[in-house]
């Protein structure tokens, strides 16, 4: 992990003789543009490294492609994509597509990485939809000094979010930081359907007054409004303690086979909910699950669907924070206070209802479905074809069968929405009283 942690931020830069033609190739002449230039990279990272300079006075920081990346990561590419379908051969069916989606989905952000203009868009999208959070500070872009290669902003210096010593030295309360953390990543991308997708440690910092630095917006994850509303009742589902309507949603958003064991993914997913809400699990309940999916799950059931792979990402490099810091709070509560804050609980709330109507509605064609079958078979029947009652008993007929199928279908929809369930059961009483007293 150490050794990994120097490609954050700690690059050996190219020399600046090398980077210099694209700084002046791209937005003009070094000594016509700045004040002064420090031609010490005071970063370097995997696609570009960055130095210090001066403009009308102001302390600025100019990022620069590294010399000759295009063709370092075109070549890195290739070899990728000629070690996938080996590496594909080893591994289980269903990591096998999580995997491919993971892969494509780099190859796409590696390019988008590589445009310094796309990333300037990017930052002053999120500046924006995080204008009134003033727990985070967001570098302004100087756009004239701005290029697809090379890109200005604003110098924000500030403590690394992992140099826990420098944190504690300054009084900074890191439970606090990391909190907020987890606030900002989450409302971008709940909220505003478009997230920071890189948020290691390189690209975090903390100033003084323990309000968050947020650097480098080359790569970002953008959800469509149906997966979005999708992860806020999956999250709802979490905090609420509700294991159905959490595979529910997780079904819904693909990431679940078509094949999935509900009754195991719910025990799953209960384990989850008491470790989120800061209950650990006892040993006797992570053995019990442990021998029942053994037992009746042959394959892994969970998927990765391409849309959703820059988001297990990001949640998995701020879980990876959660873990250095050795921090101790209960996610569900930032979770509830980040969907009532942002007004997100209404919104789930009536995607679950138009969930819970369309399975109903489901249901309901399901059990018509069955009860015309029904009823063409009973019609060949002589004894009610040449009933001297035999309109009295097609009326009933088609009275209990029109009930039934609402029965059933509220009572299928009663164990994710009761309310929904038990209008149902009404109804379907209503209408039976309906065709008896019109049976003539």
């Amino acid at each position: 992990m150490k050794e990994l942690e120097k490609l954050q931020d700690d690059i050996p830069a190219a020399p600046f003789n090398q980077v210099k033609p694209t700084i002046e190739n791209e937005i003009g002449k070094i000594e016509n543009k700045f004040d002064s230039l420090d031609e010490v990279a005071i970063s370097g990272a995997s696609l570009g490294q960055v130095y210090v300079a001066k403009i009308s006075g102001k302390e600025v920081v100019v990022k620069v492609k590294r010399p000759g990346i295009e063709k370092t990561i075109e070549k890195d590419l290739k070899v990728l994509k000629k070690m996938m379908p080996m590496a594909m051969k080893f591994i289980d069916k269903n990591l096998e597509f999580s995997a491919k989606a993971i892969v494509s989905q780099f190859i796409e952000t590696i390019h988008e990485e590589m445009d310094y203009k796309l990333e300037s868009s990017n930052l002053k999208k999120i500046k924006n939809n995080l204008k009134n959070n003033d727990q985070v500070i967001i570098p302004s872009v100087f756009d004239d000094y701005t290029s697809t290669n090379v890109i200005t902003m604003e110098y924000l210096p500030g403590t690394k979010i992992t140099n826990i010593q420098e944190l504690d030295k300054k009084g900074i309360d890191r439970q606090k930081v990391l909190i907020e953390v987890y606030k900002i990543f989450y409302t971008m991308m709940l909220r505003n359907a478009i997230f920071h997708a890189d948020p290691h440690p390189g690209n975090i910092s903390v100033n003084d007054d323990g309000k968050i630095i947020l650097y480098d917006f080359g790569m970002v994850g953008r959800l469509d409004e149906a997966t979005r509303l999708r992860l806020i009742r999956l999250y709802l589902g979490l905090i609420e303690k509700d294991p159905q309507r959490t595979v529910n949603a997780m079904d819904q958003l693909g990431m679940l086979t078509p094949d999935y064991n509900q009754n195991v993914i719910e025990k799953a997913i209960l384990l989850s909910i008491k470790q989120m809400h800061g209950q650990d699990p006892s040993e006797m309940e992570v053995k019990a699950f442990t021998e029942l999916a053994n037992r009746t799950m042959g394959r892994f059931p969970f998927l990765l669907p391409k849309e959703l792979a820059l988001y297990l990402r990001m949640t998995s490099i701020i879980e990876g924070m959660y873990k250095i810091h050795k921090a101790d709070f209960k996610f569900a509560k930032i979770f509830k206070n980040i969907l009532e804050k942002e007004n997100l609980v209404y919104e789930a709330y009536w995607e679950e209802l138009k969930f819970s109507f369309d399975k109903f509605k489901k249901s309901i064609e399901a059990s018509v479905s069955l009860g015309s079958d029904l009823r063409e078979f009973l019609e060949k029947n002589e004894s009610i074809m040449f009933s001297d009652k035999k309109n009295k008993t097609n009326t009933l007929l088609s009275g209990s069968i029109f009930s039934a199928a609402i029965f059933i279908g509220s009572a299928f929809i009663y164990s994710s929405n009761e309310f929904v369930g038990i209008a149902g059961m009404v109804s379907s009483l209503v209408v039976m009283g309906i065709f008896a007293k019109f049976r003539n």
